[in-house]
C-alpha cells in the first residue's frame, strides 16, 4: 500500500521558516517524528509523562534477568516493514516459530494434535474469508454485524448438517474462534465485520521478536534523544492552539509550566485522546472529536509464567500456541473465559526459556487488571495469578503438583489498562457499530495542520499496519515529512 500523505494544507500565516515543534510522547511514534525532523535542521522537544522513553514498548525483568517485552512481542508482516529491517541491523533475533496448535477442549481434554491443528486451519480460513468478504462487500455490510455472526453464517459449509458430529464440531469451531480476540484486544463478537479489513497487515509472515523490542527501541530513540530536547516526568495538561491569537500553540505541564511551539504533534494513545478532550483548548471540532470516539480502543494483556524448567516438552513435545477454550472445570474462571498461551521454551536458543505467555483480552483483562490493583503485596499478586492459571498448565504434559519443576518460580503480568499514560489500554481495533472506520482513521491522521496540531501514533498509521509497532513507527515518520514539506514550500514562497 502506498504511503501518501493528504495534501500539504494551506499554511496559517508564520513568521519563521524555521519552527519549533513539540513531540508530546516518546513512544515509537514520537521518537521516530523527531528523528526525521532533526534531521532537517528542525528544532525538536519530546514532551514525555514517563521517567523513560518507549511507551508501551517497554520490557519486564524474569528470574536471571532474563528481558520480556510487555508492550508488543510480534513484528507483523514482512514485506518492506521497516522493524524487521531494524530488527536485522540490531541483530534482534525474530523470527517465525512453530505453528502447532495444541487445543484443549472444554472439558480439559487435549485434542489429538491432528485435530487441533485441522481446527485451527478452519480457524484461519473463517478469518480469511471475512477479509475478502470485509474487501469485497465492507460498503454495504451492517455496521452491527460482527465477525461472529459471519462465522456463524459460513460454518455450515466449513461443517455440513451430513457430519455425524456437525453439532459437536461446530461447537468447536465456534469457540476456537475465539482466539481471535487475542489479535485485536477485544471478543469476535465485538469485532466489526463492515471494518475487518482494517485489522489486515502487511504481507508476509508474523515473526516472534524473541530477543524482545529493546535493542530496536534503542535504534530508535537514539538520533531522536541526541538531536533534540528531551524532557521526561512531564505530564501534558493543556494544549492551547493559536494562543492569544498567535500563531503559536501553548502546551501546559503539571509543574505549572507552559511553553509556546509553532507545531505540536500529538502521538498519546487513542485511549489517551478518548479520556482527555478537555486537554485541549479549544476542544477539538466535532468531526475530530467523532472519530476519536468512534475508533476502538482494545485491552490485550500479558501474563509470563516461568518454571524451573520447560516441563511440557520433556516428552510430547509441546511447542507453539496452547488454547484452552471455554473451560468449564476452573473456579477461578466462572465466565469460562478462552485461555491462550505461546509457550518460549521452543524458542531458539540462546533465547528460549521455560515460560508460557498467556495472553488475555476483553473482560478477562478487566478483571484481572481490577483485581492486581487491588492486591498491596507480591506475594498476593502471586497467589492470584497462581490460582486462576493453574487449571490450564496443570493440564500440560508431565505436569506433578509435587514436582518443583511444576511450581512456577515467577508471574509478571502487565496492566495497561491501568495506566493512564498507556491511554489505560493497548493499541487501536474496529467494532460493531462503526460506520466510518477508514475515514476517522484519515481524519485523526490529518489531524488540525493549519492550527499547529498534528497527530501520530498506531491509530494514525497506514491502513495495512494499524495496531501495530511499524504502524507507530510509520506515523511518526509521516508527520515529520508533512512538517518538513510545509516549511520547504513556506521558505520558498
Amino acid at each position: 500500500m502506498s504511503l501518501s500523505e493528504p495534501r500539504a494544507p494551506k499554511r496559517r500565516h508564520t513568521s519563521t521558516s524555521q519552527p519549533s515543534i513539540a513531540i508530546i510522547g516518546a513512544g515509537l511514534a514520537g521518537l521516530r517524528c523527531a528523528d526525521v525532523l532533526v534531521q532537517n535542521g528542525i528544532s525538536v522537544t519530546i514532551i514525555e509523562a514517563r521517567d523513560r522513553i518507549g511507551g508501551r514498548v517497554h520490557q519486564g525483568e524474569l528470574p536471571g534477568g532474563r528481558a520480556v517485552d510487555l508492550g508488543p512481542n510480534w513484528i507483523h508482516g514482512t514485506d518492506d516493514n521497516p522493524i524487521l529491517d531494524i530488527a536485522k541491523q540490531t541483530n534482534t533475533a525474530a523470527g517465525s516459530l512453530n505453528s502447532n496448535v495444541w487445543v484443549h477442549d472444554h472439558l480439559g481434554g487435549l485434542m489429538s494434535q491432528e485435530d487441533g491443528e485441522k481446527y485451527s486451519a478452519m480457524v484461519w480460513d473463517l478469518v480469511q474469508q471475512a477479509f475478502e468478504h470485509s474487501n469485497t462487500h465492507g460498503a454495504e455490510t451492517h455496521a452491527d454485524k460482527s465477525l461472529l455472526d459471519f462465522v456463524h453464517e459460513r460454518i455450515s459449509d466449513m461443517i455440513p448438517e451430513s457430519d455425524a458430529e456437525c453439532a459437536k464440531k461446530r461447537g468447536v469451531l465456534v469457540r476456537l474462534v475465539e482466539m481471535w480476540g487475542t489479535f485485536v484486544g477485544s471478543p469476535v463478537s465485538r469485532q466489526s465485520l463492515k471494518y475487518f479489513w482494517l485489522e489486515e497487515c502487511l504481507e508476509g509472515e508474523n515473526l516472534f521478536c524473541a530477543g524482545t523490542y529493546k535493542k530496536i527501541l534503542h535504534h530508535i530513540a537514539d538520533p531522536a534523544v541526541t538531536g533534540a530536547d528531551l524532557m521526561l516526568n512531564s505530564k501534558v495538561t493543556k494544549v492551547t492552539r493559536q494562543y492569544q491569537s498567535s500563531n503559536k500553540v501553548k502546551i501546559e505541564l503539571d509543574s505549572g509550566r507552559h511553553l509556546l511551539f509553532d507545531e505540536v504533534v500529538v502521538t498519546a494513545p487513542l485511549g489517551w485522546l478518548k479520556r482527555h478532550p478537555d486537554a485541549f483548548n479549544p476542544r477539538l471540532p466535532a468531526r475530530l472529536t467523532e472519530a476519536i470516539s468512534a475508533i476502538g480502543y482494545g485491552c490485550l494483556e500479558k501474563v509470563y509464567i516461568t518454571f524451573p524448567t520447560a516441563f511440557w516438552l520433556v516428552s510430547m513435545r509441546m511447542r507453539g500456541f496452547i488454547e484452552w477454550i471455554t473451560p468449564t472445570y476452573a473456579p477461578s474462571n466462572p465466565h469460562q473465559w478462552h485461555q491462550d498461551a505461546f509457550e518460549l521454551g521452543s524458542l531458539p536458543e540462546p533465547h528460549n526459556h521455560p515460560t508460557l505467555l498467556f495472553y488475555t483480552f476483553g473482560e478477562q483483562s478487566k478483571y484481572m487488571t481490577s483485581t492486581l490493583a487491588k492486591l498491596t503485596t507480591q506475594s498476593q499478586r502471586t497467589a492470584f495469578l497462581v490460582d486462576f492459571f493453574q487449571p490450564y498448565y496443570s493440564l500440560l504434559p508431565n505436569y506433578s503438583a509435587d514436582s518443583p519443576d511444576c511450581k512456577p518460580l515467577a508471574l509478571l503480568a502487565t496492566e495497561w489498562l491501568n495506566d493512564e499514560f498507556a491511554g489505560n489500554g493497548s493499541y487501536c481495533n474496529f467494532q460493531v457499530g462503526l460506520e466510518k472506520g477508514d475515514e476517522d482513521i484519515e481524519v485523526m491522521r490529518h489531524g488540525l495542520p493549519d492550527q499547529g496540531i498534528w497527530f501520530a501514533g498506531e491509530h494514525t498509521a497506514p491502513f495495512v499496519a494499524l495496531g501495530t509497532a511499524t504502524g507507530a513507527y510509520w506515523s511518526g515518520e509521516m508527520v515529520a515529512k508533512r512538517i518538513v514539506d510545509t516549511y520547504a514550500r513556506l521558505k520558498q514562497s
